[in-house]
């Protein structure tokens, strides 16, 4: 049995009887108006963050989400597009299909203004997307990259979603990573893998594998603890914490020299002009924190200028900035 044919078992059976010990990080319900969540759609949510944000929301969007579980935020997305097809969720399982199929039929019963059609469920694989090239505004999964193995299948995932995005969209994610890389029993247990325990790379590389993919682009909105792996339970000479991380990536062609990478950096200018150009294209108000991409940011910061000051990462960013 190959590790897609365990994982596929595990959620086969998560789709036919709630499971608690996958994914999942604490988290308030997020409220929208008119937004009624069925509690078996909570109870099936698969993931270990959000993919659903508003700044990515726009008119006459198509979205794909790539695992469904449940249906939550094929459901939250819905709610912005509002069309027939509107959101097309892909899943190689078919219990977890039926599954989210009942939830949506059931969302509707208490959402006048959702009809099961706003979301067109259908069997498919991240490592071969059942869409056209360049079909989709917005792409998103929650906790699914990271069971793909790197030197093939996650690369190919990346590329898919990479090749039916328009040019300028989005990629959304989040997953689980790691500090330090996780040893050989870990990354082979292939049940640990499926519960997006031991399939976890480290940021460095998580980021690397996006870049890798084509995209230009990329912000980090959230980074925060997710799971320890104890050292008795996981044989490990320590415990290992790992986080969960929230991305998005653009399909922006990559500048010449490396990706734009935002993690919550900002560049202040306090000197005596009204403001700071560093003739690259970046000009700072004076006083008034700047966002930069990392890049940006580890130049202005190696020019050692008495005025400028460079914050570090929050591992937060919400929008703005030099590029």
């Amino acid at each position: 049995m190959s590790y897609h044919d365990t994982v596929q078992d595990v959620y086969r059976q998560a789709a036919q009887a709630p499971a608690d010990n996958l994914c999942c990080i604490p988290a308030a319900p997020r409220y929208l108006p008119e937004l009624d969540i069925p509690k078996v759609m909570h109870d099936m949510n698969y993931g270990c963050g959000t993919t659903v944000h508003l700044q990515d929301m726009a008119p006459n969007q198509r979205v794909l989400y790539v695992g469904v579980g449940g249906g939550l935020e094929a459901l939250q997305l819905a709610y912005f597009t509002r069309r027939p097809g509107g959101v097309v969720a892909v899943d190689p399982v078919a219990e977890m299909r039926e599954a989210a199929r009942t939830n949506l039929e059931l969302a509707a019963k208490t959402n006048p203004w959702f009809d099961p059609s706003f979301v067109e469920i259908v069997e498919g694989d991240a490592l071969s997307l059942p869409l056209d090239d360049a079909s989709v505004n917005l792409a998103a999964q929650n906790c699914l990259f990271n069971i793909f193995k790197t030197g093939g299948d996650l690369e190919k995932a990346l590329a898919e979603m990479h090749r039916v995005l328009k040019p300028g969209g989005r990629l959304v994610m989040s997953d689980p990573i790691t500090p330090r890389p996780m040893p050989a029993h870990l990354i082979d247990n292939e049940i640990l893998r499926a519960q997006c325990l031991s399939g976890c790379l480290t940021y460095e590389a998580y980021i690397d594998a996006i870049v890798g993919a084509g995209f230009g682009s990329g912000e980090v909105r959230s980074r925060q603890p997710y799971r320890v792996l104890d050292a008795a339970s996981y044989d490990l000479d320590e415990d290992l914490l790992l986080e969960t991380i929230e991305v998005a990536a653009y399909k922006v062609p990559i500048p010449d020299d490396g990706a734009c990478i935002f993690t919550g950096r900002t560049a202040i200018y306090t000197g005596p002009d009204g403001s700071f150009d560093d003739g690259k294209g970046h000009v700072l108000p004076k006083n008034s924190p700047m966002p930069v991409c990392d890049k940006t940011a580890g130049a202005l910061a190696s020019l050692n200028h008495p005025h400028l000051t460079v914050t570090p990462s929050t591992w937060h960013y919400t929008g703005g900035g030099c590029c």
